[in-house]
């Protein structure tokens, strides 16, 4: 059984997390608990599987997008099962704190990276659209961005011996951008350029595409998100500046 709060986290938990794979998890740690498997091993092998969904979605047709799909899957279950391992055996280290998330920049990295060069068709007939690779990687750069544009607020923090951010700083200071944060929020359009979510729709678009015969929904998907991307790297460093998580 998990300890009181873990599936509760407002933003330490992903909603997949809480839905099913830390049931699933639970039953891995059984079996591995007891072995000379190290948590931050596991956390190695984590970043592997998500790396791997770049060149899964490589793969052409709905077989590529459900190869992503697993790969990304599995980054998630492993990210469940290293801090459980972890917890468990009393093994915490700031090493583990910093792959982990070393982790998640790469593979939601690796997941937009291979939906732009999914898009740009590198096995096709034709000549390689390599503007959709470009777009693909912008998306990538974005969601780095934003993970990144949260940390260094820890970052700013420490190194004006601050203590860590506390959650009712992130509230605007603003009554108008407290409202547009909020509407972003209900439309969680920032949760598409993460790995996890952006894996699914690469499967929903690959089979939107195999209906219609073309990459059509592929590369209509890649500007989609290379534009969300974008825009809430900016939103995202306005909220911050806007909040009292630099006070």
């Amino acid at each position: 059984m998990h300890p009181p709060g873990v599936k509760d986290r407002r933003s330490g938990e992903h909603w997949m997390g809480r839905l099913y794979m830390r049931e699933v998890s639970l039953r891995v740690d059984r079996y591995l608990v007891n072995t000379r498997v190290t948590p931050n091993q596991l956390t190695y092998l984590m970043t592997v599987f998500g790396v791997l969904a770049a060149p899964a979605l490589l793969v052409p047709g709905i077989t590529g997008a459900v190869l992503g799909v697993v790969a990304v899957q599995l980054y998630l279950l492993l990210d469940c099962v290293d801090g459980e391992i972890a917890r468990w055996r009393k093994q915490y280290s700031l090493g583990g704190v910093y792959l982990d998330r070393v982790g998640a920049y790469l593979t939601d990295a690796a997941v937009l990276v291979g939906l732009g060069l999914r898009a740009a068709d590198l096995w096709g007939p034709g000549r390689i659209d390599w503007l959709w690779a470009f777009l693909g990687t912008l998306a990538a750069l974005g969601a780095v961005l934003i993970k990144a544009e949260t940390d260094l607020v820890g970052v700013a923090r420490h190194q004006n011996g601050l203590p860590p951010v506390k959650e009712a700083a992130s509230e605007m200071r603003s009554s108008g951008m407290a409202l547009a944060r909020r509407a972003a929020a209900a439309f969680k359009f920032h949760r598409l350029i993460l790995g996890i979510e952006a894996s699914l729709l690469i499967l929903v678009l690959a089979i939107a595409d195999a209906v219609q015969g073309d990459l059509f929904f592929t590369r209509l998907g890649t500007a989609v998100l290379a534009g969300i991307a974008l825009l809430q790297t900016l939103l995202h460093l306005v909220s911050v500046l806007a909040s009292s998580r630099l006070k």
